[in-house]
Formats: structure tokens, sequence, C-alpha cells
């Protein structure tokens, strides 16, 4: 069973912290999915599916012969899930796996899930399950970098005295007839909760519906630089703002954000049935 998580103020995020010298699977620091999405008055039932896909560039362990072994982790978490794992928690886990003896990379996979789902689930009865995947290096030459599909916002030559948070500008064409269209942009950026440093991020909007007015949701976008907030819930603030602001009748909202600390977050929320999946990894990750 894991307890109620304390709070923010214990987390290792924005402390001073060694490297762990030992497998430590109670390193993992679960944060409370509520804590955000209470503010958004979302209701009993979500308004989205999706999930985040985390990527960790820095896993590495033991054989059964001592010798270290490295690959990529890549773990799939439902956005059901009522915790999600504070990053620099999550990162000072995987070093613990650092002299961690372990025979086979399927017994790594399953160690790591059997670690990370007690986590994310807390007392809850699992829906569903955070699922683990080992890229070894035999493998890392099909690790494509690719660009996010769709037509770029950014090329759009506004003008920007004071940004701020401001879901207003959002707003559709009333006047013209229904679309289907794919917005990116690859200037979001964010600050950190807790340490107040800038997360980047490149946003992709799939969505069916009156048209978006593409200027306001770049600055709406820019908007974000100097909010804090974790990555998942900025997902969700953004899908729910184009939400309520838009009403498109289909949406998603997909976010990679640059690596911080060895691992990027790639959160995707959607309200239509369709596979969750992961984009390739972009330039800047």
């Amino acid at each position: 069973m894991t307890p109620n998580p304390p709070d923010l103020n214990n987390a290792p995020l924005g402390k001073r912290s060694d490297t762990p010298a030992h497998y430590d699977p109670s390193l993992l620091f679960p944060m409370p999915r509520s804590m955000a999405r209470d503010a958004l008055a979302l209701g009993p039932t979500l308004p989205f599916m999706g999930a985040d896909f985390w990527t960790g560039y820095e896993l590495g362990w033991l054989n059964a012969k001592g010798k270290p072994q490295v690959g990529i982790l890549q773990v799939s978490v439902p956005c059901e899930t009522p915790f999600i794992i504070e990053s620099k928690s999550f990162k000072l886990y995987l070093n613990s796996l650092n002299n961690h003896r372990v025979p086979s990379v399927d017994a790594l996979t399953n160690l790591i899930a059997n670690d990370v789902n007690p986590a994310l689930w807390g007392d809850t009865t699992p829906s569903g399950q955070a699922l683990v995947k080992v890229i070894t290096p035999e493998a890392f030459e099909a690790e494509k970098i690719t660009t996010l599909p769709g037509l770029s916002i950014d090329r759009l030559d506004i003008e920007i005295d004071h940004p701020a948070y401001d879901p207003s500008l959002l707003h559709v064409h009333t006047d013209e007839g229904v679309v289907e269209e794919t917005l990116t942009s690859n200037l979001l950026r964010a600050l950190c909760r807790v340490t107040g440093q800038p997360d980047w991020g490149s946003v992709q909007i799939d969505y069916a519906g009156k048209p978006i007015d593409q200027a306001g949701l770049l600055q709406y976008l820019i908007g974000f630089r100097d909010q804090q907030e974790f990555h998942e819930p900025l997902a969700e603030r953004i899908f729910v703002d184009i939400l309520r602001q838009c009403q498109p009748t289909r949406l998603r909202v997909k976010i990679q954000f640059t690596r911080r600390g060895g691992l990027d977050i790639n959160p995707v929320r959607q309200n239509f049935p369709s596979a969750i999946k992961a984009m390739s990894r972009l330039a800047r990750q």
C-alpha cells in the first residue's frame, strides 16, 4: 500500500540530493493529480482520456556478472492514475539502479513496472497499468528524430507586450464552416512549480470544429511563459481551456517537453476514441 504522499515541501525537487548508492524504490515520490485537477473544476468524470509518456535517457544497471549496462527507458502512464511521480524522485530512483544487478532486460522491465505502478495507483484498485519498455543499444539506431506534423502557428508575426495566461484569447471564427486541422507550436514555455526553472515544449493541437483563431491561440500559449505548473497539469489546462472556449467536437492536445535531468515527459489528452501513442523524439529532446 502507498500512503497519501507528503506535501511538496518534502519532495526532492529543488533540494541537494546525493546519487543513491543502492537500489531504493522508496525514492519514488507520488503527487496527487487532484492538486491541479480540482482547480480546473473537472467534476467526477474526466472530459478526456490520455496518457503521459516518459522517456529516460540515463538508464543504467549491472548485469548478473556486474558489468554496467545502459538503455533508454519508456514508460506510458494512464491519465486515470490518482498520482503522478515527481520527476526528480524518478531520476533518483533510476540512479539507484546503477549499481543493482539484474539478470536480464525482461527482469529489469518487470522490476521497474512493479515499483512504479503501486506509486501511481496508491490504495486505489488499478484500472490499468503503466507500461514499461527498455530499449537496448542494439536498437538505438531505430530511434528516429521527427517533427510535429501540422501547420505551425509560429509563422504568425504577432506583437506581445506583456505575456500572461489568458484563456479569453481563445476564440473561433463563428462565420466560417467546420474544419479539421492540426496546429503546432514550438514556443511553449512554463516554469517549474518548485524551482521556478523553465520547461520548454512543443505543442500539437488536433481538432474538429469551427476554426480556432490562430493568432489568439499563439498568444495564449506564449502566455504560459511565467506561469508555474508541472507538465501533466499544464497539458490538461490547455485541453480544458480550448474545449471550453472553442467547443470543438473533437480535440487532442499533445505536448512534448524537452528533457530535464535526463527525462522528458510527453502528455497526451483527447476526447475521442483513438490510439493514444507518443510521437517519436523531436530534435530538442
